[in-house]
């Protein structure tokens, strides 16, 4: 089973003067354990091709197939969960619980499944039900509300999870509980992840789609775009800095071999190899 994106095309405002195609021939495909990673500068199409694949718009050319049949808005209820980039904006209930609990009994679980469902999706994210769970949610702090918006998509138990941008504008700490939350839905869930960068997800994604202008600059495994990181500079992105790093040593004569993401492997990769200017 799988959610499947194939040669998918989208074009705002058609057949007008102010029409603007955000996606031309892009396929991505994630299975449940799964996570995807999708990069690309502001106006690449990350977003739209997130909506697309939460079933919010409907491509106009390409096909979407949600495990074997039609990705619609309504087969795509329940089954994948979309966290959007401003995830707090999702929050409008009176209490965190009550807006955790509002996924599941939207999808007709009872009151008790649905209170248990948020109890879980709250531990997972790291936010105590009993000690958060009767607060506002417009009283937490960004990190806080991000990691409540998250629990309430969680609550629903999909099998698909999109995240857009999970990590923009979280300290340290935050980001590091979202990459956790992350890790552990995997376990039920097939995860995309967008981002416009690659260092907080690049070595726990299996694949990665680069877009460059609606178009795809790169697909194929993340193992594959760490050996050869060219396909970053191309779609207008940076690379990690440990990835630029060792670029900049096999530019300077220096080869430390296959590149990797462990910022102390590379540099003994590099010493090794004789370092700058050897």
């Amino acid at each position: 089973m799988a959610l499947t994106l194939d040669g998918l095309g989208y074009t705002y405002a058609p057949r007008t003067e102010f029409a603007q195609c955000a996606l031309e021939g892009v396929s991505l495909s994630v299975e449940v354990g799964e996570m995807v990673l999708v990069l690309g500068a502001t106006g690449s199409g990350k977003s739209t091709l997130l909506r697309a694949a939460a079933g919010l718009i409907e491509a106009q050319s390409g096909s979407a197939m949600l495990d074997g049949s039609q990705l619609t808005r309504s087969s795509a209820r329940g089954v994948v969960g979309l966290v959007f980039q401003d995830a707090e904006s999702q929050l409008f209930a009176e209490t965190v619980m009550a807006d955790v609990e509002f996924g599941p009994r939207n999808l007709g679980a009872s009151a008790a499944h649905a209170s248990e469902s948020a109890r879980e999706a709250l531990l997972a994210v790291g936010l105590d039900p009993d000690r958060h769970g009767a607060r506002s949610p417009f009283t937490l702090s960004g990190g806080e509300a991000r990691r409540a918006a998250i629990a309430g998509v969680l609550a629903m138990r999909p099998r698909y999870l999109m995240l857009d941008e999970p990590t923009a504008g979280l300290d340290a700490r935050g980001r590091a509980s979202i990459r956790a939350t992350v890790r552990d839905a995997r376990a039920h869930a097939g995860v995309v992840v967008v981002s416009h960068s690659a260092e907080e997800f690049l070595g726990e994604a299996e694949r990665v789609v680069v877009l460059s202008r609606g178009t795809v600059a790169y697909l194929g495994s993340a193992t594959d775009l760490i050996a050869d990181p060219t396909p970053f500079a191309a779609a207008g992105l940076i690379a990690p800095d440990v990835l630029r790093f060792q670029m900049l040593a096999r530019q300077h004569g220096c080869d430390p071999g296959a590149f990797c993401l462990d910022p102390v492997q590379a540099a003994r990769n590099v010493a090794a190899a004789g370092g700058w200017g050897s």
